[in-house]
């Protein structure tokens, strides 16, 4: 399964949801917490993820790890250069591509957190987890102050087709919701030819908004709500 951001979120920078498009973005790594947008002590936008407490899933204990590029990227630059992965997050290619994707979110003003999803300790997953209010995605549909967007690739294809995909997702909506008071809603953007991601979204709880039309592709607005979080 491989749930990836074609419109290359702004996440990791500085720039707000009106901000220009692209990989090549420019961060500012000197960002003034005072400066940082409102409603986070210190510019935590996404109420300390690595804080985060582990979620039981049926296939085992699932934890939101965020990433150590000197630790981690080797693993997840192989993971991007799977065809089935590579066709809808497009970073085949050198370590240099998934870094540079990578650190544009470490080194910004945390309204994207990169993380490893770890089952049973084991990294078998990576998620974005991002400020969708404050992403260009905001352009595309009636956004809400704290959106929390995702994004999700399996690792092994072992891990897909399984219901393992589903299980995560559901766990990580569950994680947002949990530990994001103010987030009323968890949405997703899988571009609508990946029916497998669709499918899943579905099955973990999303229902399916809208058709809307990215710079890279057209997707599927998925969104979660939390009035039915205790009702799945």
């Amino acid at each position: 399964m491989s749930l990836h951001p074609d419109h290359r979120h702004e996440a990791g920078t500085t720039a707000t949801a009106s901000g220009t498009h692209g990989t090549d973005v420019t961060t500012d790594t000197d960002t003034d917490t005072d400066t940082a947008p409102a409603g986070r002590p210190g510019g935590d936008l996404l109420d300390s993820v690595a804080s985060w407490a582990p979620a039981d899933t049926p296939f085992g204990a699932f934890r939101l790890v965020p990433v150590r590029p000197a630790q981690d990227l080797s693993l997840i630059t192989r993971w991007m250069n799977d065809p089935a992965v590579a066709a809808f997050w497009q970073l085949a290619g050198p370590a240099f591509l998934t870094a540079r994707h990578i650190c544009a979110q470490l080194e910004g003003d945390g309204r994207s957190v990169p993380c490893l999803g770890m089952l049973d300790s084991t990294p078998m997953s990576y998620f974005e987890l991002y400020r969708a209010d404050l992403d260009p995605l905001a352009r595309a549909y009636p956004a809400r102050p704290d959106d929390t967007g995702v994004h999700l690739l399996l690792g092994g294809a072992a891990d897909r087709g399984r219901g393992i995909g589903t299980a995560l997702l559901r766990a990580v909506a569950d994680l947002v919701l949990a530990h994001r008071p103010r987030c009323t809603r968890v949405v997703a953007e899988p571009d609508i030819r990946n029916t497998p991601s669709v499918s899943a979204f579905l099955s973990a709880g999303f229902r399916y908004a809208a058709e809307i039309d990215l710079p890279d592709k057209r997707a599927a607005l998925m969104i979660r709500d939390r009035s039915i979080r205790h009702a799945l």
